[in-house]
């Protein structure tokens, strides 16, 4: 039985005395170059960059910057400041520099490793492994956001860094047996929370197979070679995997469960996974980087509760309240509020507004959604993205969902732009499937109209040559608006 004491520091050189020469973590790097850490080097290596970054001057409760991509230096400098009782504050390389720049005043790391430090990073394995005093970090990491008003946000979970075990337990355990440990393909960047909590499936004995940049064909290939068993992506990444030519022929045996977040999935994209590897084997959640708690539900229970993002994961509640603070019957659409007792005790650091929370602790992103009389949630969009055309509310989400569908569609995101007639237009920006044959603002427009209301179908239509998404393939849909002319 673990200690309920270990520091993140012990547990990983409790990992490389047990289990050696075993493998723990695979990169798969852009350039088709792959690099493996056995337990005994990555403890090794991690200790020798905590040394240099103590030489730097980190110490137990400093922050550590990492603006670094999806590499064995981003591992080594998050595993080095835990040794260290440091905090790792994995920080969004694929910003502008303007906001780059802000987001690190916000972040105020003591040191912050970029990519002009990765020689640096690489020489200290000429040093010698050091013997460090243990040291448990006073939050267990950071996680940068930009939340809904674009002002950077940086999220301190209230919890030490110490090893728990029941952290890292598989999602899917809830509903079957899990085999451990598992390999894990990570396709998020390391900033993202989806990512960078995998470094708890490792101190809990999992492998990892991390992937520098997602591609879709990429992932296909890596799982066959690694027999990686799962995997958590959002819907964008689905879709581009599910779209990958003889993607029915490949053999995705391995995987016994992935799991979706970040939006809900389009209808067809679930219907496309069950018929790939099977809807037991499809889980998708609800949840906020804070912790507030989780909604989730399997596959097979979504055809039942079509588009639905499940009910209460463990003990998470859920209420649906309107704009007085109400509490909402079952079916009417208003915000989404969650509380659990294992989350929700979190820090933020930067002036960007916390979340609203209510007297009795349940606490709201400022999602909007409605629940069925069977507690099952339905999530329409975030109120900020709602778009008010012609008086009514179009949540874009759901127009998104309707145009994936057509075939000459690659990607897609609606926005309202500023109209004189409707206030706010229902406008496509779409992603061609094919560039030489993109379809025809007339073609979307007929499509939409057969799927949607009359009052959500776009009234004007753009074609890209790509939407503009981070390498967490989120998008930023103040940025299009204002690009676009509000």
């Amino acid at each position: 039985m673990n200690s309920p004491v270990m520091s993140y520091g012990r547990r990983l050189a409790e990992l490389a005395r047990n289990h050696s020469n075993d493998p723990a973590v695979r990169f798969v790097l852009v350039d088709g170059t792959e690099s493996a850490f056995t337990w005994r080097e990555l403890d090794d290596r991690s200790g020798q960059v905590a040394a240099a970054l103590s030489a730097r001057g980190l110490a137990v409760g400093d922050r550590l910057g990492l603006g670094l991509r999806n590499t064995p230096e981003f591992m080594l400098g998050a595993l080095g400041a835990w040794k260290l009782g440091a905090v790792p504050v994995p920080v969004r390389w694929d910003l502008p520099d303007w906001e780059l720049s802000w987001l690190r005043e916000v972040v105020d790391a003591k040191v912050y490793l970029d990519e002009s430090d990765i020689s640096w990073i690489r020489a200290t394995a000429e040093s010698a492994v050091p013997d460090l005093p243990d040291a448990v970090a006073p939050q267990r990491f950071g996680i940068c956001s930009s939340g809904s008003t674009g002002t950077p946000k940086v999220i301190l979970p209230g919890e030490p860094g110490i090893y728990q075990e029941w952290r890292a337990a598989p999602f899917a355990e809830i509903w079957q047996p899990i085999p451990r440990p598992e390999t894990i393909m990570v396709l998020a960047p390391l900033y993202h929370t989806n990512g960078f909590s995998t470094l708890l499936n490792l101190l809990a004995g999992d492998r990892l197979v991390v992937l520098e940049k997602f591609g879709a064909a990429r992932v296909v290939d890596v799982i066959e070679q690694h027999r990686v068993s799962t995997f958590t992506a959002t819907p964008t990444m689905l879709k581009r995997i599910a779209d990958v030519p003889g993607i029915d022929r490949r053999d995705l045996s391995s995987l016994q469960w992935f799991l979706q977040g970040a939006a809900p999935m389009p209808p067809s994209l679930v219907r496309r996974w069950a018929e790939l590897i099977g809807p037991e084997r499809i889980f998708m959640a609800y949840g906020m980087t804070e912790g507030f708690g989780l909604t989730a539900l399997r596959g097979d229970e979504w055809l039942t509760h079509e588009g639905s993002v499940g009910r209460g994961f463990r003990d998470t509640e859920l209420r649906i309240l309107g704009e007085e603070g109400e509490e909402l019957p079952v079916g009417e659409i208003g915000t989404v509020y969650l509380r659990s007792s294992v989350g929700g005790s979190y820090t933020y650091l930067g002036d960007a507004p916390r979340a609203a929370t209510t007297a009795d602790g349940f606490s709201s992103a400022g999602d909007m959604g409605y629940l069925d009389d069977e507690g099952y949630l339905y999530l329409k969009d975030r109120a900020v993205d709602l778009i008010i055309s012609g008086g009514a509310n179009v949540f874009p989400a759901e127009v998104e969902a309707a145009l994936i569908d057509h075939p000459k569609v690659a990607d897609v995101v609606v926005i309202g732009l500023r109209d004189p007639e409707w206030g706010r237009r229902v406008h496509a920006v779409l992603e061609p499937a094919d560039h030489t044959d993109p379809p025809t603002s007339d073609d979307i427009i007929a499509y939409a109209k057969g799927r949607l209301a009359a009052y959500k179908v776009p009234k004007t239509v753009e074609v890209v040559d790509a939407i503009p998404r981070s390498a967490a393939t989120k998008v930023n849909r103040k940025a299009m608006v204002e690009a676009r002319g509000g």
